[in-house]
């Protein structure tokens, strides 16, 4: 059949949809904001212009997923972001520990389908913003190439986690591009004069053995001379994909309206560089090898960065400066890279750390002059220099969920981002955050509702820190080891270690703490030991300390010394206690002592880092007075997991089966308990690329049960491997008690839980 239109025109299919919050941009950001919100029972359109979500993360760029954990290569313990992106990166290491790409897209998709309240909108791509008034946006029309559908999109509120903020720029909110001088904040490490570079663009590949010899035909665009690449020796057939996150091109362009220019420039580099590879004689290993799969579009880093009612700057993240609007943190270093990327003579970037976490004020994350526009992912208000540091995906994560919770309140309300600020509102903002999983350095849940804190708590048993069997590998004192101990206000350490001696040597011991209390950056040193040790093995050594600590918090016990010197170490683990050693990460340090150029602003200090399982193990000990800060009490002290202690109780590791038991003095309703478990928030879990050693996390619990004061059965989870559990009761019970059954991780990891909740009402 032919059908002549005889010359008329049409019109697309069109769809109008309405719904409370409409968040453009389906990254991690969009991704966590899109669902924080709909399971806080508002409505969501989530529009993303690819074929699949995650952004940077997804299949299509195939970048890890990191943010304060920094590869576990500053002093930022147990710093995994929590909340919805903790949920998904748990999950992914779960199901995917070996980092396959298109499993973290399935698992993205899976999470945003499964909820009722939102509806998903992938190949979509918004192009035009209606406004109500000069201030406020009413509207946004999208196209999607694969159902050649036009859509309008209404409704209240909006997100702009778009990454190059196509949604503010086309509402008008204020913006920048570029760096700004250090006369406008203040910041050290800031150019003397404001300048329009920027981070660049990256491009990934991978390749694959075939197990026979393959050969390569570079296309005509390849580049060919590769020594235009100051850094062409450091290529080799071992690296690929995000491990080449230097092949970065293209930070003196327009990095919004360039990417297609960018990204031919970098197929050059890439294809050429695999020419070298394979081609060059150098590189016999690499003769079996294929290119598997190559990048279509890059990772961007920068480009509009949007103006709220506070910009984040240098001293808030070096300071790590409080704010009573505090939403979410950050932790990766001040990183920032040249403008020239892949054929600068510069290093790629210049990292610098702070010495613990910093808070992110909710006044970042909305727009200043569009009064109904939040900001989410990269594109909050900060500096360029602060940027350097909060533009990483599980930070944009974190302040994606954030956003999601505030739109919800401001629907409850009736109101504007901006009036979340007045206390009453901002302080329900936080709690409502912390009820979720979300960390706030600084903040302690306060819940009216929880039943849990008005409740009695006894335990079947308590753990108490006395030893640690000498039953692990041997480490040597090349590198300078410590163990990181929680000790409580009037704690004296008494204690023994074991160690292998080759030839008569010293064994230097210093007793350190941080200056921060929340820190973990052993940068006051309170006492220093010598001991001479004679040639043997196992050979005891007794360490008695005068100082006496006035408050709870970690004491770090370091240890130096020389090859000839091995300590013992121990296979036993558990929540809150970890060894550190004293030595450089190059995916993220230069050096094991941070080290920067005068008057930059940043901190000279010590790294000091746990290694990763199966390695890590406690230096073996004994403890003349047991440490003690495991007590049931710390489940409801509002803090759920080790900050300045472990903030968890924990059971002693011969239970295999241990509880904890909620008492009241009058029957109490419950209709919803809510659990959080110790899935180590220490560990970094990378989504892609780099694999992990398990996939559950050995702190935690491998099942639980909840039972009345009859002993009756009220829940009944046989696998467990998130850390947070929310169990809604078939029917409400009526009870004076409810005892917790865990199951123990295994005989050499004790259980522990870090918070119960109980409450009336089956939602929040």
């Amino acid at each position: 059949m032919i059908l002549d239109s005889g010359g008329v025109s049409r019109s697309l299919l069109a769809r109008s949809l309405d719904s409370d919050l409409v968040v453009v941009g389906g990254g991690l950001a969009g991704v966590c904001a899109a669902i924080t919100a709909a399971r806080a029972g508002i409505r969501v359109i989530l529009v993303q212009d690819r074929p699949v979500l995650g952004g940077n993360a997804s299949s299509e760029v195939r970048l890890w997923v990191l943010g304060a954990t920094s590869h576990m290569g500053n002093n930022n313990r147990w710093a995994r972001e929590g909340g919805v992106i903790d949920e998904l990166l748990v999950e992914n290491t779960f199901r995917n520990r070996e980092g396959n790409p298109l499993l973290v897209d399935t698992l993205l998709l899976e999470k945003v389908v499964s909820e009722p309240n939102i509806t998903l909108l992938l190949n979509t791509a918004v192009f035009e913003v209606n406004k109500r008034d000069a201030d406020t946006v009413s509207g946004v029309r999208a196209f999607c190439s694969q159902n050649s559908t036009l859509y309008e999109l209404k409704a209240p509120l909006f997100c702009d986690a778009s990454g190059d903020g196509v949604l503010g720029f086309l509402a008008g909110a204020a913006f920048r591009m570029g760096a700004e001088s250090q006369e406008e904040f203040g910041e050290k490490f800031a150019p003397s004069k404001e300048y329009g570079e920027l981070l660049g663009h990256s491009l990934y590949f991978y390749s694959k053995d075939t197990g026979r010899p393959v050969s390569f035909t570079p296309p005509s665009y390849a580049l060919r001379d590769i020594t235009r690449i100051p850094r062409w020796r450091q290529f080799s057939a071992k690296e690929q994909g995000c491990k080449l996150w230097w092949v970065e091109y293209g930070g003196r362009l327009d990095t919004v309206h360039a990417t297609e220019d960018i990204k031919w420039e970098l197929w050059r580099v890439i294809y050429g560089v695999w020419n070298h590879i394979k081609n060059s004689g150098q590189f016999p290993e690499a003769a079996n090898l294929t290119l598997e799969w190559v990048g279509t579009i890059p990772g961007k880093r920068e480009s509009r960065r949007f103006e709220g009612d506070y910009l984040l700057r240098q001293q808030d993240i070096v300071e790590q400066r409080a704010h009573p609007d505090a939403v979410a943190f950050g932790g990766w270093s001040i990183d920032l890279h040249p403008a020239d990327g892949v054929f600068s003579e510069k290093p790629g970037c210049n990292q610098w750390h702070a010495k613990g976490l910093y808070p992110i004020p909710y006044r970042c994350l909305y727009s200043r002059n569009i009064t109904n526009l939040f900001l989410a992912g990269r594109i909050i208000s900060a500096s360029h220099v602060a940027f350097g540091s909060s533009r990483v995906m599980a930070t944009c994560a974190h302040v994606g969920q954030a956003v999601g919770l505030a739109a919800a309140l401001c629907r409850r309300d009736e109101q504007l981002p901006r009036a979340l600020n007045e206390p009453p509102r901002l302080h329900a903002l936080q709690r409502d955050l912390l009820r979720t999983g979300q960390h706030i350095p600084g903040l302690v849940l306060q819940d009216e509702a929880d039943l849990a804190r008005q409740a009695k708590l006894t335990a079947s048993s308590e753990f108490q820190l006395s030893a640690f069997a000498p039953d692990g590998p041997l480490i040597g004192l090349n590198d300078g080891w410590a163990m990181l101990l929680p000790v409580t206000a009037g704690t004296q350490l008494d204690l023994t270690v074991w160690a292998d001696v080759a030839a008569g040597t010293d064994l230097r011991v210093e007793l350190r703490e941080s200056s921060r209390i929340d820190n973990h950056t052993p940068d006051v040193t309170l006492e220093r030991q010598v001991h001479r040790l004679s040639p043997g093995t196992a050979v005891p050594v007794r360490l008695t300390f005068a100082h006496r600590f006035d408050q709870a918090r970690y004491a770090f016990v370091c240890f130096f010394g020389d090859a000839g010197l091995q300590l013992r170490t121990s296979e036993q683990r558990v929540t809150g206690v970890l060894s550190l050693c004293h030595a450089v990460n190059l995916a993220v340090a230069k050096s094991a002592v941070q080290t920067p150029p005068e008057d930059i602003g940043v901190d000279t200090f010590e790294f000091w880092q746990p290694k990763r399982r199966p390695a890590g193990q406690n230096i073996a000990l004994r403890l003349e007075t047991p440490l003690t800060p495991f007590a049931p009490a710390n489940v409801v002290n509002g803090v759920s997991r080790p900050t300045n202690q472990p903030n968890a109780w924990v059971a002693n590791p011969a239970e295999e089966r241990p509880t904890l038991t909620l008492r009241w003095n009058e029957p109490q309703t419950l209709a919803r308990v809510e659990l959080m478990f110790d899935t180590d928030f220490d560990h970094p879990m990378e989504t892609v690329l780099w694999g992990h050693p398990e996939d559950r996390m050995p702190f935690c619990v491998r099942g639980y049960r909840l039972l009345d004061e009859t002993g009756r059965v009220l829940a009944d989870c046989a696998e467990q491997h998130q850390t947070r559990a929310v169990v809604r009761l078939a029917e409400p019970v009526t009870t004076r008690a409810l005892t917790i059954e865990l199951v123990r991780p295994s005989p050499l990891i004790p259980a522990a839980l870090f918070e119960v909740r109980c409450y009336a009402t089956a939602t929040p």
